[in-house]
């Protein structure tokens, strides 16, 4: 049951994405229409797509751990045994949680302390871009607990864990 929580929560995530990216694509070719077509310009466009991109950035954070994706340099690791192995990512994942779970902490001083200051443009509190730092290391701390807690079993048992079966 758990499993299928998570596939459906990746989902909506990869979709919210794609939808951001979407509409920052739409937003910034809007302007350049308007700018060089109809020889005006919209005053929100830039901000706008500034803001969606800032918020893609944060929440691909994310995505970025599920898949693994981020840059690694490994060529110490990958000379050790598997269980030393499995060891270090215990390590790492935990030390990419405490930072996380700090930038979240400040995060959301910054956003209480930015809640009356808006956008010039967009009129919104700068306050919800800090939101997207909140939520993107929100959601990359718990990947980090997940795939921390992912190598802690394969450390104890020495071998990979099993895909398959709901757990």
């Amino acid at each position: 049951m758990l499993k299928k929580l998570g596939k459906l929560f990746d989902r909506i995530e990869d979709e919210v994405l794609v939808t951001m990216f979407i509409v920052m694509v739409g937003v910034i070719f809007l302007q350049v229409i308007m700018r060089y077509v109809f020889n005006n310009s919209l005053t929100w466009s830039e901000e706008l797509g500034k803001f969606i991109f800032v918020w893609i950035s944060w929440l691909g954070i994310s995505i970025g751990h599920r898949r693994r994706e981020h840059i690694a340099i490994t060529m110490v690791v990958d000379k050790l045994g598997y269980r030393a192995q499995k060891t270090a990512e215990v390590i790492t994942e935990l030390i990419l949680a405490v930072i996380c779970g700090v930038t979240v902490y400040y995060g959301i001083l910054m956003m209480q302390v930015q809640v009356p200051v808006p956008y010039a443009a967009i009129k919104i509190s700068t306050s919800w871009g800090y939101l997207s730092l909140v939520l993107g290391c929100s959601l990359c701390l718990i990947r980090a607990l997940m795939h921390m807690a992912e190598a802690v079993k394969c450390v104890i048992s020495g071998k990979p864990v099993q895909e398959g079966g709901d757990a």
